[in-house]
C-alpha cells in the first residue's frame, strides 16, 4: 500500500508551462499519474500536453478537482505559489523548486500549522509509489515495482540508488519520498515514518539522511517510543565532512557534535536502527534484516 499518493490523485502543475515543468509533467503522465491541469498567471484558456492551464490554483481546482500539486515555480515565485495552493486548501503539495530563501520557508511553516494542507520539500524529487502515480522529478526507470519496502530521503540520488538496489534483490518499493534536503521542510523524517508505520504493508523502512540538523535523531528517538516492530536500516551521508562546511544541500552543514554523522549514526544504532556505512550496502542490508 502506498502513502500520500495513489493512482486516485489528481495533479494540478504549478508552472507546468515552463521548461522544467513542461519536461517533468510529460514524464509524470508517462508513468501513469493522472494530471488534471497546469496553473500558469496570464496564461489561464491554453493548453499544454493536453492539459489545461489556469490562471490561479483556485480556478484550477474548482474545474478539475484537483487534490495534489506539485511546484516547479522559479525560486522567486515558489514561496507565493505554495501559499497559493495552501490557501486553496489543496491536500498535498510537493515543492520541487530549489533557492527558496530561509526567511520565506519559516513563514510557509508558520501558515502551514493552521491549514489542512501537507508540504513535501522545497528542494525535493517528490514522491513516488510504484504502479500507481509519481508527482516530482523522480526517474521511471527506477522504481517500476511494487512492494512491502518504504524509502524516505534528504538525498534525491541516494533515493534513486536504494530503490534501484532494492528492486535488483527481488523486493519493491511501496512508495520513496524525497522530503527535500534545505534547512527548513514541510513534512519531516519522523512525520513520514509514523504514516509508514501505520501502512500495514510496509513491512521495512530505509531512511536515508545526511549530516546537519536533528531530524534522524528526532525520528530515531520516536521511533523508539513508539515501540516500532518494523526493521529501519540507516544511513547518513557526510560521513567525512568537515564541520562548519556546507556539502551539498542547504541544510547539509554540521553545527553542532550532535550534527555529525557518527554521533547521528550511533544514536540511530541505540534506539535500534539497523545503521549501513556505505551507500552500496543499504539493499543488502534489507535482504539480511528481512531474512
Amino acid at each position: 500500500m502506498s502513502i500520500l499518493i495513489d493512482k486516485n490523485i489528481k495533479v494540478l502543475v504549478q508552472g507546468l508551462t515552463g521548461k522544467e515543468g513542461l519536461f517533468h509533467t510529460e514524464q509524470m503522465m508517462n508513468y501513469g499519474t493522472s494530471i488534471v491541469g497546469g496553473i500558469t498567471p496570464g496564461k489561464g484558456g491554453k493548453v499544454y500536453l493536453g492539459v489545461p492551464i489556469f490562471n490561479t490554483v483556485e480556478e484550477a481546482i474548482k474545474n478539475t478537482g484537483g487534490n495534489v500539486s506539485v511546484i516547479f515555480v522559479p525560486h522567486s515565485f515558489a514561496s507565493d505559489a505554495i501559499f497559493e495552493s495552501i490557501s486553496a486548501n489543496v491536500e498535498l503539495i510537493v515543492c520541487i523548486t530549489e533557492g527558496i530563501p530561509v526567511s520565506d520557508m519559516i513563514k510557509v511553516k508558520h501558515f502551514l500549522k493552521e491549514k489542512k494542507s501537507c508540504l513535501i520539500g522545497p528542494n525535493c524529487p517528490g514522491i513516488i509509489s510504484p504502479e500507481e502515480s509519481k508527482v516530482g522529478i523522480m526517474p521511471n526507470s527506477v522504481f517500476r515495482k511494487k512492494g512491502r519496502i518504504g524509502i524516505i530521503s534528504r538525498s534525491g540520488t541516494l533515493t534513486y540508488e536504494a530503490a534501484d538496489q532494492i528492486v535488483k534483490l527481488g523486493y519493491g518499493i511501496s512508495t520513496a519520498i524525497g522530503i527535500g534536503g534545505d534547512t527548513i521542510v514541510g513534512m519531516n523524517i519522523k512525520d513520514i515514518m509514523k504514516l509508514f508505520l501505520e501502512d500495514k504493508e510496509t513491512e521495512c523502512i530505509v531512511m536515508i539522511g545526511e549530516i546537519g540538523g536533528r531530524l534522524e535523531i528526532e525520528a530515531a528517538e520516536c521511533m523508539n517510543k513508539l515501540n516500532n516492530k518494523k526493521p529501519i536500516v540507516g544511513f547518513i551521508a557526510g560521513q567525512t565532512a568537515p564541520k562548519g562546511k556546507t556539502m551539498g544541500h542547504a541544510g547539509a552543514i554540521i553545527e553542532k557534535k550532535i550534527e555529525t554523522a557518527q554521533v547521528k549514526m550511533n544514536i540511530m544504532e541505540k534506539n535500534g536502527i539497523h545503521i549501513v556505512k556505505s551507500p552500496a550496502d543499504i539493499g543488502m542490508t534489507v535482504y539480511k534484516v528481512l531474512h
